[in-house]
């Protein structure tokens, strides 16, 4: 078949896919986007996470928010959903990994990662549009710098970079990244609400620099379609079938046949696409290690909460993340807040419990601590006020852990599950992250004159941990037997198609991946030749 609807197929708009449809677009090819997803304008965001609708993702029940949640045996999982993927609730955070990241078994053979990948680094802080130290300096930020002072690190402190634009608040102006080319913007108001959808316009999301950028240029965005088949065509490229995302009835199913696909789904959306594919024999050469090294970035997520709003402390105002510590060599702390109203996460939480009990004592270590204290606890666990009362404590680990995902029928319908992969056992709890939320408890109490005390969530009772960064499982290899793609992002065996999102990401990097998934991404499309030039990536060598 040499007629092909489009050169190019992206599937997702998140930092692998919006990269792609720029640099792919610049470079001649005909591109179009899909997004299961809905298109946000920045007044359309949730005004605060109880607004069901459109703050969280479940089509089949009307509602097109931003925030996924996904469940598997050993992890539960938040995503983002829309038009900018993941930049839409994500906490604006971009670290660049440290060196343990780049050496990795899985990986460190093939390249020299670390400085092949430095110039894409600064292609995506340049384009993202990253702060490299958070500006404003609050109670919440005198509380972590406290924290780890208390736990003996407090040389590792440091404000986070973020991809806001500061400005003055609230003040519009014209685009002052991308020499006017880019959407108006208007200075943060530090309101908090980055992971709910920033209302305010001062969010770098996609929507604010790849894709506006590469809509201008003239490709082709379609929201709300689900991609349900990509299949291999036998002259060559591929057939893409999507539908209406979420439609009960009148699916719409289209189909459209391109010369090459690119996945860039989310880690989620990638693997449940690829399994199906193979299991269904349209993809049936991808490498039978699909679904391995599936990492969680060894993640937890805990915290901190007073009993009563501290009037001296608006914990609450800033944007979603603005510091870190290092906790030991491998263990990362960030806070994180919502903005105020925004509670309806604060559902997850309940008591801390010792991790390293089985499930009957865990249970009943919630149950005596209630007991013991009922006024206490209703006071500490109410959703009244939670995000003015509360830190939130991220904790990331560069441990060499993973799960090994595949499919399972459930319920008549093919669906994703997950085992203990290579390396540790990822992990249901992290002591460090229970260190953590102590400290900052302690500090929280004494800066604000009322009690405070550490949180856990209800997940990791039950020995399952929370992740907001799922990544991996169709990972970059030196071959199909140690891996889903080559270190061109080409699937082994289907070279005309592409993997440039979180699952392609091979090991725990420690920090918040969304600057590692762009600068990836970025690596990867500067070797594509432009439409109509001479390929000159060799050919897999199977």
């Amino acid at each position: 078949m040499t007629d092909f609807d489009e050169d190019v197929v992206i599937v997702g708009s998140g930092f692998g896919g919006s990269v792609a449809a720029l640099r792919l677009r610049e470079k001649g090819y005909r591109v179009r986007v899909y997004e299961a997803g809905r298109r946000f304008a920045d007044e359309d965001f949730a005004r605060t996470s109880w607004n069901v609708r459109r703050y969280l993702w479940a089509p089949a029940l009307g509602c097109y928010g931003v925030q996924r949640i996904h469940r598997l045996p050993h992890v539960m999982i938040l995503a983002g959903a829309g038009v900018g993927g993941g930049s839409l609730n994500y906490a604006n955070t971009l670290y660049q990994p440290g060196a343990a990241f780049f050496q990795d078994p899985q990986w460190r053979g093939i390249a020299d990662w670390e400085s092949e990948l430095a110039p894409h680094y600064a292609t995506a802080k340049r384009m993202l549009g990253v702060v490299e130290h958070y500006p404003h300096t609050g109670p919440v930020e005198r509380i972590m710098a406290g924290a780890a002072d208390d736990l003996g690190v407090g040389g590792t402190f440091r404000h986070a970079p973020v991809g806001v634009w500061f400005g003055r608040p609230g003040e519009r102006v014209a685009d002052p990244f991308f020499g006017g080319e880019g959407p108006e913007r208007t200075g943060c108001t530090l309101c908090g609400n980055c992971m709910v959808g920033c209302r305010v316009g001062a969010k770098n999301t996609l929507m604010k620099n790849y894709l506006a950028l590469a809509e201008r240029r003239g490709v082709v965005i379609e929201a709300l379609r689900t991609v349900t088949e990509v299949r291999e065509l036998r002259d060559g490229g591929f057939a893409i079938t999507t539908r209406r995302s979420g439609a009960w009835m009148r699916h719409g199913q289209r189909t459209v046949t391109a010369r090459q696909v690119v996945l860039a789904a989310g880690t989620w959306g990638t693997q449940q696409l690829l399994h199906r594919m193979k299991h269904e024999g349209l993809l049936p050469r991808v490498s039978e290690t699909l679904g391995r090294l599936t990492r969680t970035n060894s993640e937890a997520l805990d915290g901190a909460v007073a009993t009563a709003v501290p009037d001296s402390l608006e914990l609450a105002r800033g944007v979603a993340i603005t510091t870190s510590f290092h906790i030991d060599e491998r263990t990362h702390v960030e806070n994180v807040r919502y903005g105020p109203g925004s509670n309806l996460m604060g559902a997850l939480a309940t008591v801390m419990v010792p991790g390293d009990r089985g499930l009957r004592r865990r249970v009943g270590s919630v149950l005596a601590q209630t007991v013991r204290a009922p006024v206490r606890q209703l006071r500490l666990g109410t959703l009244r006020r939670w995000s003015e009362r509360g830190i939130i404590a991220l904790v990331m680990q560069t441990a060499d852990n993973s799960l090994t995902l595949s499919l399972r029928r459930r319920f008549g319908r093919l669906t994703l599950t997950s085992a203990q992969g290579h390396g540790e056992p990822n992990p249901s709890h992290l002591p460090q992250a229970h260190r953590a939320a102590e400290a900052i408890a302690a500090r929280m109490q004494a800066e604000g004159g009322v009690p405070a005390a550490a949180r856990g969530s209800w997940p990791e009772v039950f020995g399952i941990p929370l992740t907001a960064h799922f990544l991996g499982g169709a990972v970059i290899s030196s071959s199909p037997r140690t891996g889903v793609i080559d270190s061109y992002h080409r699937v082994w065996g289907h070279p005309g198609l592409h993997i440039v999102d979180g699952a392609a990401v091979p090991a725990n990097p420690g920090v918040n991946p969304s600057l590692t998934i762009t600068a990836l991404a970025e690596r990867a499309l500067s070797y594509w030749p432009h439409a109509g030039a001479e390929d000159r990536r060799p050919a897999q060598a199977l």
